[in-house]
């Protein structure tokens, strides 16, 4: 997500900073860049020449040419203002004061509404919600039984309906998934007006395929001149390395960005902060993003036991089997790496898709042909055991050799860290407590 623009970026501000001082030119020239990165994500023209202006005018202002500190503030002004354009802050969904809460989902064919539909039902069950999927779809019936297969995997009721008569009764909350077309045309617009006008729904959402680019800003404007659009749904903003829809829509079309897809899982679905996709954009990591991902898979109490044990080195191979079950819930490696300041590098060294899945079963694979005696103390694990488990998990014996190698270097390291915190040594310490 955003990686051509994130490196542009980078290198960019990397050549700034290593000035001693920013001059006028210095400035002129990273502003060159950054319109050129932006053009290039293709962010609309209009969008890029505002932003670019902003950046021109604060830096001014704010006298950062010739300021020893000239660099992180041209920054710092870059990213505030991309969160204004992005927004400035999030618009969560809102929800009627008499229930039911209704949702209409409108979009053109293919952008990925019918999916999204069963996600935000996914995300409002798990906030303790009742919602039923309507779909009323009677134009592609396949639309239809998607979102049957798609409510079975959630356990929870899909309706078949009319357009002329959707019902609204059994759940608190009520989605429902309107047909596209291939393109905007008369016909859908006055059904999905007419769905609109009968259900006084709480929120039309306008989902629009993040790849789409520009043609993604011009499908919100036509929808919006017709449709009292309350907010937009990025679907496959994961797929689109540029981020030109993703970054334009919000100051295009004066429409809010509520959520966005970030893959194909029935819970890759996020809140569209504008500060933390800023943050991201610019190389800063999404801390916040992080830790939110692992509330929602991590036992807390569990959390705290095996934290006291890393740091006392009790850490064994169970409990790290145990952190890579949470880890893959959470998502790709790579993607958590890149949300912790300072490790988007890293992340693009580690293995991506399908062969990060391979080496994490491989691991996965070793630990499981361990018996319960070697988990807990590796050390035991002579010359024919390795064979053993290597035969077992169908690796080398060097995959082996290196697993244990890296969970012990792990090891010797959290007990010097264990150490160091105990001696009052550690410049900080992690807060285990919500």
């Amino acid at each position: 997500m955003f990686e051509q623009l994130q490196d542009r970026l980078a290198a960019t501000f990397a050549t700034l900073q290593g000035r001693p001082r920013v001059t006028e030119a210095d400035l002129e020239e990273a502003l060159r860049d950054v319109r050129v990165a932006l053009l290039e994500a293709d962010v609309s023209f209009k969008v890029v020449k505002q932003l670019v202006a902003t950046v021109r005018e604060r830096a001014i202002g704010q006298q950062v040419v010739q300021s020893v500190s000239g660099a992180q503030q041209v920054v710092k002004i870059v990213h505030d203002a991309l969160v204004e354009m992005l927004g400035s802050e999030a618009s969560p969904l809102e929800r009627a004061t008499t229930a039911p809460t209704v949702i209409v989902m409108v979009g053109l064919q293919g952008s990925g509404k019918t999916t999204t539909s069963a996600k935000i039902a996914n995300v409002l069950r798990k906030q303790g919600r009742k919602p039923v999927l309507v779909t009323v779809d009677v134009h592609r019936p396949a639309a239809m039984d998607q979102l049957e297969a798609l409510g079975k995997q959630l356990g929870l009721p899909v309706r078949r309906a009319d357009p002329k008569s959707v019902p609204l009764d059994g759940g608190d909350t009520v989605i429902v998934d309107t047909a596209g077309r291939l393109h905007i045309d008369e016909a859908m617009m006055a059904e999905v007006e007419s769905i609109v006008a009968a259900t006084h729904p709480t929120e039309v959402l306008l989902v629009v395929d993040a790849m789409a680019g520009q043609d993604a800003v011009d499908a919100a404007s036509a929808f919006k001149a017709r449709l009292p659009i309350t907010g937009l749904v990025l679907a496959k903003v994961d797929s689109d390395a540029r981020g030109g829809a993703s970054l334009s829509i919000r100051a295009a079309t004066g429409i809010p960005v509520k959520l966005m897809g970030t893959g194909e899982k029935l819970d890759a679905i996020e809140v569209f902060h504008p500060d933390r996709l800023a943050q991201r954009i610019l190389g800063m990591g999404d801390v916040v993003t992080l830790v939110e991902k692992a509330q929602e898979v991590v036992d807390q109490k569990e959390a705290e036991e095996q934290a006291k044990k890393l740091l006392e080195a009790r850490f064994t191979l169970d409990d790290f089997y145990t952190q890579l079950q949470q880890l893959k819930k959470m998502g790709p490696l790579g993607d958590l790496l890149k949300m912790i300041p300072g490790m988007g590098q890293l992340a693009k060294q580690l293995p991506q898709g399908p062969e990060a899945e391979r080496e994490l079963r491989k691991v996965e694979a070793i630990i499981s042909s361990m018996t319960r005696g070697e988990r807990a103390d590796p050390s035991i694990v002579n010359g024919s055991r390795r064979k053993r488990i290597a035969r077992g998990s169908g690796t080398t014996v060097s995959d082996v050799n290196q697993l244990l190698k890296q969970f012990e270097e792990m090891r010797k390291l959290m007990k010097q860290l264990g150490g160091m915190a105990k001696g009052g040594r550690l410049p900080y310490h992690l807060p285990l407590r919500r």
